[in-house]
């Protein structure tokens, strides 16, 4: 019994389809006429679930656009994160208040988003090549790579590193071979190999540990 725990804990754990909890945030399929309904219908091999869109025979199902729209939001929902692989997001028809700075931190594949007239789009105008707006929705198209600009954002990343987008208006700095840890000033591969014999060794000591003191109290009368 002790070692077949043993083996459980060291197995890695099934992985799920990406963005499957975010796709039943609001009941109901894709709502006729949204950007998402719209974009999954005229593009071949996608198919839906629930309020997602998805590229049908990947393996995970690469998720490409989610509706939330009319879903009586009043801010966005704390699982949002899930579907930063979108490329077409729709919020409209929603009472949101503002939305904070860094709500679409990771979103870098998006590139069609629609919100309530009354909010900006993420970033501001600058930060998509084309804002329109229809009736009572503003449609941000096209997000901008900030970091190919005037280089006022580059700036900010630390020697030994490189601009990169992080979402709308939002940048990382992600350091240049061979510099890795704090502000890139470690120079040379990271000890991937090191690291992970560490973490390893922890682990099994950790479950070794668990299993022992299951076993002593199972012998305790």
């Amino acid at each position: 019994m002790g070692a077949f725990l043993l083996l459980l804990l060291l197995l890695p754990l099934p992985r799920a389809a990406a963005g499957a909890a975010v796709c039943g945030l609001c009941p109901g399929p894709l709502q006729n006429g949204s950007v998402v309904a719209r974009y999954c219908a005229s593009r071949a091999g996608t198919e839906s679930e629930g309020r997602c869109c998805r590229e049908r025979g990947a393996r995970p199902e690469r998720l490409l656009g989610l509706d939330l729209s009319n879903c009586s939001l009043c801010s966005l929902p704390p699982g949002l994160a899930e579907a930063a692989a979108a490329v077409v997001l729709d919020l409209t028809g929603n009472p949101l208040a503002a939305l904070p700075d860094g709500s679409f931190l990771g979103f870098t594949h998006l590139q069609r988003l629609a919100v309530p007239l009354a909010l900006e789009c993420p970033g501001g105008s600058s930060a998509w090549e084309e804002v329109t707006t229809d009736g009572s929705s503003r449609l941000c198209q096209g997000q901008r790579n900030p970091c190919n600009g005037s280089g006022e954002l580059a700036w900010l990343c630390p020697e030994n590193a490189a601009c990169a987008p992080d979402g709308p208006g939002l940048i990382q700095c992600l350091c240049d071979s061979p510099f890795h840890g704090y502000k890139c000033l470690r120079e040379g591969t990271f000890p991937v190999l090191l690291f992970c014999g560490i973490l390893g060794a922890v682990t099994l000591a950790l479950a070794l540990l668990l299993w022992g003191t299951q076993r002593r109290k199972a012998k305790t009368p």
